[in-house]
């Protein structure tokens, strides 16, 4: 980097604060750091030109987790890790909604759908067994049934008579909301910087040393909110998930409204005016998934395509218009991982899929340790 004095005195002096990432978890962290330290020099590191991860790539759905999500989770998790869960998820999306109110980022409470194909006679069974539990330990959280048997009324093709009906989840549009983010950011005198890839750190006790390739600054504090790309820094704790994802031409007299999980969450699609957006498939191929590589698959893009004509628009003609992918940070446990990691240096990773619901809370909650 050839830079200026004007450039090293305005960004890489006596800066407080340096985040690295700008998506969802890292510009609430800026955020709240700004609440708390109103003075402090704030910069923000972001590798890609756009938030790299799954911030300004996810479907948009303003959710908590599926009835079978929820019961898939209690086989691995305690039932008060579940609710805990459940609750943060909950909490994060008032928080969102709250930081940058419902028009901005187009919140729509449609409600949510779970279907389930012909086939899926056990899951199916179970999530219809399991409902009145899962509701009786969620009431506390939601002071109402969260989960409901409905008829389908959306002309789905290949599946169960009913489906499971969620009011509590909405739509929102996720260009809107990471807008929305950086505006805020930028107006509270956050320095953000684009394209810069934090090759090294190393914590001195009195502050930390942050290398972007040829060159390097002082900060007194470094805060990492890269989920999808933590693995190294979190010793394996997370590995990256990538997520496919389509999205049709405007298609005539769509009558599908609603945010709908299909296998466990792991297809999920919805309604953008009166396009489809579909995604998912990682479950048909774990080993290729496990990326930090955008990009698109044969086996998971054909799938997606054959659920578009055989289950969600079974009458009816569509055209593809768009195909990308974003990368998830996932592990063992949904837990997140907010942690200092020595005297200078702290994470907030591992969302599980679930940023757009948890992500405001786990920026905050790292904010915090600080």
């Amino acid at each position: 980097m050839d830079l200026s004095y004007w450039e090293l005195k305005n960004w890489f002096t006596n800066v407080d604060y340096t985040i690295v990432g700008s998506g969802i978890v890292g510009l609430h962290a800026a955020l709240r750091l700004r609440e708390k330290f109103p003075e402090s020099k704030i910069l923000v590191l972001e590798k890609g030109m756009l938030p790299q991860g799954a911030s300004t790539k996810n479907a948009g759905f303003a959710c908590f987790g599926s009835l079978s999500e929820i019961i898939d989770d209690l086989k691995s998790h305690s039932e008060e890790e579940v609710v805990n869960l459940v609750q943060k998820r909950w909490s994060g999306l008032q928080l969102l909604r709250k930081r940058l109110g419902d028009a901005a980022i187009d919140f729509k409470p449609y409600g949510g759908y779970e279907l389930f194909l012909a086939d899926d006679e056990s899951a199916y069974s179970e999530c219809v067994g399991k409902l009145p539990f899962i509701n009786e330990i969620l009431k506390p959280l939601f002071k109402a049934d969260v989960f409901a048997k409905e008829v389908d009324r959306f002309g789905f093709g290949g599946i169960r008579e009913y489906l499971i009906f969620n009011p509590f989840e909405a739509q929102i549009d996720t260009g809107n909301m990471m807008q929305a983010l950086l505006k805020q950011a930028f107006s509270e005198n956050i320095l953000i910087l684009n394209r810069q890839t934090v090759t090294s750190y190393l914590d001195k006790g009195n502050g930390v040393e942050v290398t972007l390739g040829d060159f390097s600054f002082i900060t007194k504090k470094i805060l990492f909110a890269t989920n999808g790309f933590a693995n190294a820094l979190t010793n394996g704790a997370v590995k990256p998930a990538r997520a496919q994802v389509l999205i049709t031409e405007p298609i005539e007299n769509l009558d599908i409204k609603g945010t709908f999980h299909l296998d466990r969450g792991y297809y999920y699609f919805r309604n953008i005016g009166d396009r489809i957006l579909l995604g998912g498939g990682r479950n048909l191929d774990f080993d290729t998934e496990t990326t930090t590589e955008f990009g698109q698959t044969e086996i998971i893009q054909n799938r997606l395509e054959q659920l578009l004509k055989e289950v969600i628009l079974p009458n009816q003609k569509f055209e593809i218009a768009h195909r990308w992918s974003g990368i998830m940070g996932i592990g063992n446990s949904k837990n997140p991982i907010v942690s200092q990691l020595t005297e200078n240096v702290y994470c907030g990773v591992r969302l599980g899929g679930m940023g757009v619901a948890i992500g405001s809370l786990i920026g905050t909650e790292l904010a915090d340790l600080v």
